[in-house]
């Protein structure tokens, strides 16, 4: 992650169902649904304001800090989100192993 990220906190809403990411006063957020405490994170986006940034990865890379640290499970149906664990296959301890394509991971 970029070190102009690291102080910035992800903050999970529950009112907009979103994981958000305030970079330069704009919003960059993961969509979310949850039951209990597993999360399915739906989709991911970054404004055109910030992109090419490394918003995107710093964004998802905190809400799986935060998921872990809070004892959530996951679900990443969001292929952003997707993607990225897939590149850093360490973070597929977060995932559910009833995730449906845990196993592609």
């Amino acid at each position: 992650m970029k070190e102009e990220f690291l102080a910035l906190d992800v903050i999970k809403n529950d009112t907009t169902n979103r994981f958000e990411l305030t970079v330069d006063g704009i919003i960059a957020f993961i969509d979310f649904k949850q039951k209990d405490q597993l999360i399915k994170l739906i989709h991911t986006e970054v404004p055109e304001a910030l992109g090419g940034r490394g918003v995107a990865a710093a964004l998802v890379e905190k809400t799986l800090v935060f998921l872990e640290t809070n004892n959530f499970s996951l679900y990443p149906y969001c292929p952003y989100v997707y993607a990225y664990i897939k590149r850093h296959p360490d973070w597929k301890r977060v995932v559910d192993p009833t995730f449906p394509k845990y196993d592609e991971l």
